[in-house]
């Protein structure tokens, strides 16, 4: 039965937000733990070690979130194991943020300079001790700016869940508009919605990014000036 869309349509799309944002910070959570453990492969000494996490950011970052979320939907239950829609989408979400994520910080440990490093071991400290203590503190500094950034990815990458019945902001306007077949209305609703999310976050980055550039320019004067 079809009707026009009204405040109920709207409060309706509006509570699929907390699925969004659940699924989101499930992934980030997760996916973080995982991409720290990624980084940190990625910059050990055995080449084993350096492969292997090498070899998840490569799946990962070279196929489509969409088909990582089918085989995680569709795949495990070859095995006889029942996923439902939401255990699906926190699984392939949490893989594919560990791949980005993990890449991001590996970038942000290597950017640390090499003195640092060296100074750390001559404190004879531990190499966890170093990274806990010296270069892991400077490198989140450096990598605040593109973790911001990817999460509004992120964000936006919730909506192909969608299409395994995950009723989030994207199958909410999708239920909706099948009953009300406002189309431009719905969809205006749902893409009002996820730039409310995005916009602020997007600024946000932009003004680390540039806030890290300032600091990076400003770091060789003060050190002249220390010397002077």
């Amino acid at each position: 039965m079809m009707r026009a869309f009204g405040w109920s349509e709207f409060l309706f799309i509006l509570s699929a937000l907390q699925w969004t944002l659940l699924l989101t910070a499930v992934a980030l959570v997760v996916g973080g733990v995982c991409g720290l453990l990624v980084a940190l492969l990625r910059i050990q000494s055995a080449r084993w070690m350096r492969l292997l996490s090498a070899g998840y950011i490569e799946l990962f970052q070279g196929t489509p979130l969409l088909l990582q979320l089918f085989v995680v939907y569709f795949g495990i239950g070859l095995f006889g194991v029942n996923v439902d829609a939401w255990t699906a989408a926190a699984v392939a979400l949490s893989a594919h943020t560990a791949a980005f994520l993990g890449e991001i910080w590996r970038g942000s440990i290597q950017a640390v300079p090499r003195g640092q490093w060296e100074g750390a071991h001559a404190l004879a400290l531990s190499y966890g001790a170093q990274l806990r203590l010296v270069i892991l503190p400077q490198a989140v500094r450096i990598a605040i700016a593109p973790t911001v950034g990817f999460v509004v990815q992120l964000i936006k990458g919730t909506s192909v869940t969608a299409l395994i019945g995950f009723t989030e902001i994207t199958r909410a306007g999708q239920l909706v508009n099948n009953v009300t077949l406002s189309p431009f209305i719905v969809y205006g609703v749902v893409a009002g919605l996820y730039m409310l999310l995005c916009w602020p976050i997007s600024i946000l980055s932009r003004r680390l990014e540039k806030g890290l550039d300032r600091t990076r320019r400003s770091r060789p004067g003060k050190t002249r000036k220390q010397t002077v």
